[in-house]
């Protein structure tokens, strides 16, 4: 490649060199307009350089950024900020644990949490809340149903396509596998858990949301030898709160039902 000379270089040559380079930060108008700016402002050369990293670390980090958001999976059903949460519905939620845990410190640590309680009372939204916060902190994070992993796992049909799943759930910083305890799985489905779980075991966190307390969980999977060893990994270096009330979502569609028997009637 001939080695451009700078003395002659246009706005054309100088944008199809950033753009080599993957320097997205100025292309197109936003070059000719940074390009003005430094010429208007009169920039020394350390101030012209300066300015330009910074711009492209900013844009670095906001691509970064929204990739992990993509990776990890909460945006791809309903997500909803704790703002919209009703703190006075559950008829018993330690807030100041919840509150703590949304700040996400947690997961430099490498340690779990466990969300304890029956459908509809918000586990999954506040699970997802710290994920978001996790991924606003630099992490990567990964949200995934219980019977989505376990149905993944179970279908490798291969000892190298099964190593190459668990890695993949084994890598991101924090993981939550949401709604453990809505269905039954079989003994191999215990042990692939357990398996992603072992791998993460004090390195990566772990966020389990669950409907039944563990001593429940031999229901979840009957006559598996690894329940034992899979939940005392889980809970070791892990905070464990109880959510309890009525569900939510069925107090609203109680509210929608009611709303639609007894309509306003019209002027």
């Amino acid at each position: 490649m001939t080695s451009p000379n700078t003395t002659t270089m246009n706005k054309q040559e100088l944008s199809r060199i950033l753009k080599t380079l993957a320097m997205r930060s100025l292309q197109g108008d936003d070059l000719d307009a940074f390009i003005d700016e430094a010429e208007r402002c009169r920039w020394s050369a350390v101030q012209t350089v300066g300015n330009f990293a910074l711009r492209e670390l900013l844009e670095r980090e906001r691509r970064s950024l929204e990739w992990r958001l993509q990776d990890s999976k909460i945006m791809n059903k309903s997500f909803k900020p704790m703002a919209d949460f009703d703190w006075g519905w559950p008829e018993k939620i330690d807030r100041p644990v919840i509150e703590g845990l949304l700040g996400a410190d947690f997961v430099e640590r490498g340690e779990n949490v466990v969300l304890i309680g029956s459908h509809g009372l918000g586990k999954s939204m506040i699970a997802k809340n710290i994920l978001h916060r996790a991924i606003h902190n630099g992490h990567t994070a990964l949200f995934v149903e219980a019977a989505e992993l376990l149905v993944d796992l179970g279908a490798q049909d291969s000892s190298r396509a099964l190593e190459r799943r668990i890695k993949h759930y084994a890598k991101p910083k924090v993981l939550c596998i949401d709604e453990v305890g809505y269905l039954s799985y079989d003994q191999r489905s215990a042990d692939l858990l357990f398996q992603v779980v072992s791998r993460r075991y004090e390195k990566k966190s772990v966020i389990v949301t669950t409907n039944l307390a563990f001593n429940d969980w031999d229901t979840v999977f009957p006559g598996a030898t690894s329940v034992v060893s899979l939940v005392d990994r889980l809970i070791h270096h892990s905070e464990i709160t109880l959510i309890e009330g009525e569900s939510y979502r069925k107090h609203q569609a109680e509210q929608r039902k009611a709303a639609g028997k007894n309509p306003r009637k019209k002027k």
